[in-house]
C-alpha cells in the first residue's frame, strides 16, 4: 500500500510539472513578441510603437475571449478541451509564421489569444486538482515556474533565433515546442471530468463578493502599470541604458530568474502569511517601477532594480490567483477566466498607455506613469486587506488546513 501512495504522489506531481510545461510554451508565445519588436517592425516597415499593438491585441482579444470561452466549453472533459486547445495554439503560430503581412500576422496572433484564452482559465484549478493534497500553493508554485523559465529560456532564445533565423521562426519553433508539449500532456494527465466550473447563473454571485471583486480591481490596476514599462523595456534598455543585444538577452534572463525566486518564495511564505505578501509585493513594485530611469546610471544597479521588479510582479500575480480560488472554490474556472480576462485587459492597457507615454513625452517617462498607477493598486489593496482581513483569513484557513500568521 506504502508502495501505491508513493507512484500516486510521484504521477501527481508528474501531472503537475507537465501543466508546468504547458504554462512555460504560452507564456513565452505571449511575451516573445516584445523580444521581437525591432525585428517584425523591421520587416513590415514600421516604427517600434506601432509594432507594439501586437501586445495590445492580443492581451485584448484574450480578456474578451475569456469569460465567453470557458462559459461555451466549460462542462468540456479537460484533458480532451486542453488538446483542442493546443491544436488551435498550434495552428496559430503556423499562420504567424506564413504571414505576408502585419494584419495576418495579427491574425495568428488572435488565433493563439483565442487558446490562450481557454488555456489560463482552466490551468490554474487543474494543477491543484492533480496536486498532492495539501500543495496548492506549491503546485502554483510551479505554473508560474512555468512562466518564469518562459523569461529565462523562452523569450531570450526566441529573441536569439529572431536573431539568427527571423523572427518567423521564432514563432514556427514555438509551434513544434507546443506540439510536443501536448504529446507529453496526453501522456501523463488523467481524464479530468469539469467539476466546479460554474455557469453563467454564478456571474451575479460572483459580482457581489467585494473581496474578490476588489481582487480583481487591483489585477486590472497593478498589471496596467507594470506593463506600462515592460512592454517596451527593450526600446527603453537599448535606447537609455546602451545595451547592446547580448545585455539585454541577459537582462531578460535575469528578468525570468527573478520571477523563479518569486514563486519560490511565494510558495515558502504565502500559506502563513496570506495576508501580507500581496501589499508587500505591490509596494516592492512601485518603489521598482519609481526608480527604474534614475537606475540607468549603473548597470548593476539597473539590473538589480529589474530584478526586484521580477520578483514583486511573481509574487503579486501568484497572491491574486491564490486568493481567486479561495473567494471563488464553487466556481473556480468562471472566476478564472474574469481573473485572466482583466489581467489580459491590464497587459493590453499597459501596452496603451506606455505607447501614449512614448509619443506625447519620453521613454523616460514610462516608469514613473508604470509606478503612479500601481500605487494607485497598492492603496486599494492596503484598503481590501484590512476590510476583509477575517475573511482571507478564513479562506485560507479552509483551503490549506494551516494555522496562519496575521502579524
Amino acid at each position: 500500500m506504502f508502495n501505491i501512495k508513493i507512484s500516486s504522489r510521484n504521477h501527481a506531481w508528474i501531472s503537475v510539472i507537465s501543466l508546468g510545461f504547458a504554462a512555460f510554451i504560452f507564456n513565452t508565445t505571449e511575451f516573445v513578441p516584445i523580444a521581437l519588436l525591432s525585428d517584425i517592425s523591421h520587416s513590415f516597415d514600421m516604427n517600434k510603437q506601432d509594432s507594439g499593438i501586437m501586445v495590445t491585441v492580443y492581451a485584448w482579444v484574450v480578456a474578451a475571449l475569456s469569460l465567453p470561452l470557458i462559459l461555451l466549453l466549460g462542462n468540456t472533459e479537460r484533458k480532451r478541451l486542453l488538446t483542442i486547445v493546443f491544436i488551435l495554439f498550434i495552428i496559430g503560430h503556423i499562420i504567424c509564421y506564413f504571414a505576408i503581412s502585419f494584419n495576418w500576422l495579427l491574425f495568428g496572433r488572435i488565433i493563439v489569444a483565442s487558446a490562450h484564452a481557454i488555456f489560463w482559465s482552466i490551468t490554474s484549478a487543474l494543477a491543484i486538482r492533480v496536486a498532492p493534497y495539501g500543495k496548492k500553493s506549491q503546485a502554483l508554485a510551479i505554473i508560474a515556474t512555468g512562466t518564469s523559465l518562459a523569461t529565462i529560456l523562452g523569450i531570450p532564445i526566441g529573441r536569439i533565433i529572431g536573431e539568427w533565423l527571423g523572427w518567423r521562426s521564432t514563432f514556427l519553433m514555438i509551434g513544434v515546442m507546443a506540439l510536443l508539449v501536448l504529446l507529453i500532456l496526453i501522456k501523463v494527465l488523467p481524464k479530468l471530468p469539469s467539476i466546479n466550473t460554474g455557469s453563467a447563473k454564478n456571474l451575479p454571485i460572483i459580482m457581489k463578493r467585494p473581496a474578490l471583486v476588489g481582487i480583481f480591481i487591483i489585477a486590472a490596476i497593478a498589471v496596467s502599470g507594470s506593463f506600462t514599462a515592460y512592454t517596451f523595456i527593450e526600446q527603453f534598455s537599448i535606447d537609455l541604458v546602451g545595451m547592446t543585444a547580448n545585455e539585454l538577452t541577459v537582462l531578460l534572463l535575469f528578468f525570468g530568474i527573478s520571477g523563479i525566486a518569486g514563486s519560490v518564495i511565494f510558495g515558502k511564505i504565502n500559506t502563513k502569511h496570506p495576508l501580507s505578501l500581496l501589499p508587500v509585493s505591490i509596494a516592492l513594485l512601485t518603489v521598482a517601477l519609481l526608480v527604474l530611469y534614475t537606475s540607468i546610471t549603473s548597470l548593476p544597479l539597473f539590473f538589480t532594480v529589474c530584478f526586484f521588479w521580477g520578483i514583486a510582479f511573481t509574487c503579486m500575480m501568484l497572491t491574486q490567483q491564490i486568493k481567486v480560488l479561495d473567494l471563488a472554490s464553487d466556481a473556480t474556472d468562471i472566476a478564472m477566466a474574469i481573473y485572466s480576462g482583466i489581467v489580459n485587459v491590464g497587459i493590453g492597457a499597459g501596452a496603451l498607455i506606455g505607447h501614449q507615454v512614448i509619443n506625447y513625452t519620453q521613454i523616460e517617462w514610462i516608469g514613473y506613469f508604470g509606478g503612479a498607477i500601481v500605487f494607485m493598486a497598492l492603496c486599494i489593496t492596503f484598503f481590501i486587506t484590512l476590510r476583509y482581513k477575517a475573511l482571507f483569513i478564513e479562506r485560507a484557513k479552509a483551503n490549506t488546513g494551516t494555522e496562519i500568521i496575521t502579524h
